[in-house]
């Protein structure tokens, strides 16, 4: 290393130092007032606290024999002896109020399969719940609380401005030892290969965030929601500093959705499959690096079709926002609803142009028109549809242009048993292809007892045979 005389190397430290001293004396002041010594995040604790509520959710099954079990407790009571008990399940979370007539926010996952929901405000009261609306797909679910009133409420702020970087606060009831709040930072956005929901799409933060934190809040230093905390990655199931949130701006989606009456959260529909772009897609359009989707299959009476979008090309962004996976591109353009039009940013041939896309809700066409077998034949306990754009995006499958598929399927039924799973589309029955739930009918129904039933799950077809 080259080192400088000695006589001008002391002239030069001392020439930075009374530089920084300087800096320094300019930048230190004596507080004025007592606020000034004392910062705090308190102000927001006490606005926002109230509004972070605890939820518990249980299901309660009666056994068969419940009738009986009800004459002898008349007799004996709760301790009767050799009466087997109902089982139980239950959860603790947390969850947002987010209107003042009862509304909270909470994760699916809190109140999956429960039937028994209560919450209980930090004053101490308790209410029960019903449940509006639940939506696996974003693991968000909304409740309205019985006879409730005096709420105080939050309000769901912008998550689409948050940065890295950013002050949040997370409000919850950790391990159910109490509310808690915890301070961090946004570690990063738009989080998508975390393998929680559907729509993956998170925040990530290094705030506290613990089991039971489930469905709180995440709170920016402006008072507001811009996140519902859902998830942590930890190697000993307590927080290690990383933590994700569902933004506020999905969460507004599923809210308006149940504000509406609504019973699931309907959608926009592109009518496209979309694959990531890679190292060697992204060399072959000419791309600088892996960007945006890439368009592998059109459905031909959908928004995509008409709007001209075509095999092999690339959409780069959804309304001036950048997609890099089909993961963000599905939250992008969920979040542009299902009215009017939105721009997609489409590279073809080199070239980018924008293509306007028609917005609206995935067709149920044909009408599903159920058929539900309980007879003696494999597929007693499944409920069968025709297969539609509805019906696919719903099951979260590759749309076919006709078919029938497994729409429902009873636990412990005689479907579920030989191996059949939701999802499922049912290509043939003793070598007759079907194209609706009528051809079903017939087919299961024939006499003779043996069924060749040909399936198609996830692209992968196989033959299976089932007899009496």
């Amino acid at each position: 290393m080259r080192m400088l005389p000695f006589r001008l190397s002391i002239a030069a430290i001392a020439l930075a130092l009374g530089y920084a001293g300087a800096q320094a004396q300019t930048q230190r002041v004596v507080p004025e007032s007592k606020a000034q010594v004392q910062l705090s995040f308190a102000p927001i604790v006490r606005q926002t606290a109230n509004a972070v509520v605890n939820v518990y959710a249980k299901r309660s099954e009666r056994r068969q024999n419940a009738a009986i079990e009800e004459y002898f407790r008349r007799f004996f009571g709760d301790s009767a002896p050799g009466i087997p008990r109902g089982r139980s399940q239950s959860s603790l979370g947390s969850g947002v109020i987010v209107d003042p007539s009862g509304l909270v926010i909470t994760n699916n996952h809190v109140i999956e399969n429960m039937n028994e929901v209560k919450v209980a405000l930090t004053d101490r009261r308790e209410f029960e719940a019903d449940i509006v609306l639940r939506d696996p797909r974003t693991d968000i679910a909304v409740l309205k609380l019985k006879d409730a009133a005096n709420l105080q409420a939050v309000e769901l702020g912008d998550s689409e401005a948050l940065q890295v970087g950013d002050i949040v606060l997370a409000i919850g009831n950790p391990f159910g030892v109490g509310q808690t709040v915890t301070q961090g930072i946004v570690s990063a956005l738009a989080r998508t290969q975390v393998g929680i929901s559907d729509y993956q799409f998170f925040i990530q933060t290094d705030a506290a965030i613990n089991p039971g934190n489930s469905g709180g809040a995440l709170i920016d230093m402006n008072g507001r929601v811009v996140g519902i905390n859902t998830a942590i990655y930890s190697r000993s199931g307590g927080s290690i500093g990383i933590g994700f949130a569902v933004p506020s701006s999905m969460v507004r989606v599923v809210l308006n959705s149940a504000r509406g009456g609504a019973k699931n959260v309907v959608r926009p529909w592109l009518g496209a499959r979309l694959q990531q772009v890679d190292g060697d897609i992204a060399s072959g359009l000419g791309l600088e690096r892996p960007t945006g989707v890439l368009v592998t299959a059109v459905y031909d009476k959908g928004p995509a079709a008409q709007a001209g979008l075509k095999r092999g090309d690339a959409i780069l962004a959804v309304d001036g926002q950048p997609v890099d996976n089909p993961d963000s591109f599905g939250y992008r353009f969920t979040l542009k609803g299902t009215q009017g039009q939105t721009p997609l940013t489409v590279l073809r041939g080199g070239k980018q142009m924008n293509i306007q896309v028609r917005l609206m809700p995935p067709p149920e066409d044909p009408p599903r028109d159920p058929v539900r077998s309980r007879g003696r034949t494999p597929f007693a306990g499944a409920t069968l549809v025709n297969m539609s754009p509805a019906v696919a995006d719903e099951l979260q499958i590759d749309i076919a242009d006709d078919g029938v598929v497994i729409a429902d399927l009873e636990e412990r039924s005689v479907a579920a048993s030989v191996g059949f799973e939701k999802g499922d589309q049912i290509v043939a029955i003793n070598g007759e292809r079907l194209a609706n739930t009528k051809d079903a009918d017939r087919l299961i129904n024939r006499n003779g007892g043996y069924w060749e039933i040909t399936v198609n799950r996830g692209g992968r077809v196989f033959t299976t045979v089932l007899g009496r």
